[in-house]
């Protein structure tokens, strides 16, 4: 008798993980053609601070404004040119609030800004981007050091207090990438944004389900040495 509770309650436990991945599913193929939707999508006008929602993640948006060159922060990055970092620049926009933008990537021997001064916008400009969600805390097992300006993740709210941007004006609670629209010189590197999703979820469910019926077939195997 143990042994079929043991049975009856592993398949109960393996079926029930089966049928959540199943739904979680269903909630990554809505998201990707959400995602998919905006991306390829005209540009909109960038939310104010008080209208922002997590939904406008990866919607493109149109900015016009100034860039505040001499508050820019780097932030350590790894993409498919190699290692260096993300730039980080506050824009201040029409609207009157502060975008941080994502100006792209550049190289080690990039990384100050006389090296890369054609690249360094003044007065009025406009860019395009896709806006991101804030990346708190650091990255993985380090921690942002705003003290010593070490960076390891685009945390929006801890960049705005160290240069100072909530003084200003208000700040929004996101990030925009910008698009891959060349820059003077060529430096910073827009346009790498990485929009991929994984999705194993159909992988995971079989794999639940599987093992939810080898629990019924020793349940039925041991109802019958059992009679």
């Amino acid at each position: 008798m143990p042994l079929l509770v043991l049975c009856a309650l592993s398949v109960l436990l393996f079926a029930g993980l089966g049928v959540w991945q199943v739904q979680r599913l269903f909630w990554k193929l809505d998201l990707i053609a959400r995602v998919e939707a905006l991306i390829h999508a005209g540009p909109a006008d960038a939310p104010a601070p008080a209208a922002f929602s997590t939904e406008d993640e990866y919607r493109r948006v149109a900015l016009k404004g100034r860039f505040l060159n001499d508050r820019e922060t780097l932030v350590q990055a790894v993409t498919e040119r190699g290692g260096g970092f993300w730039v980080l620049t506050p824009f201040v926009t029409d609207g009157g609030f502060v975008v941080l933008v994502n100006r792209g990537f550049v190289p080690p021997e990039r990384r100050a800004p006389d090296s890369r001064a054609e690249g360094q916008v003044e007065g009025e400009t406009s860019l395009i981007g896709l806006v991101r969600l804030t990346e708190p805390g650091g990255g993985f097992l380090r921690g942002n050091d705003p003290a010593n300006e070490r960076w390891y993740s685009r945390d929006v709210a801890a960049i705005a207090e160290a240069r100072g941007l909530e003084r200003l004006v208000s700040v929004a609670p996101y990030f925009v990438d910008a698009d891959a629209t060349p820059v003077a010189g060529g430096f910073p590197v827009g346009g790498l944004t990485v929009v991929r999703f994984a999705n194993n979820h159909l992988v995971y469910a079989l794999t639940w389900f599987a093992l939810a019926a080898m629990c019924v077939g020793a349940g039925v195997m041991a109802w019958r040495r059992r009679g």
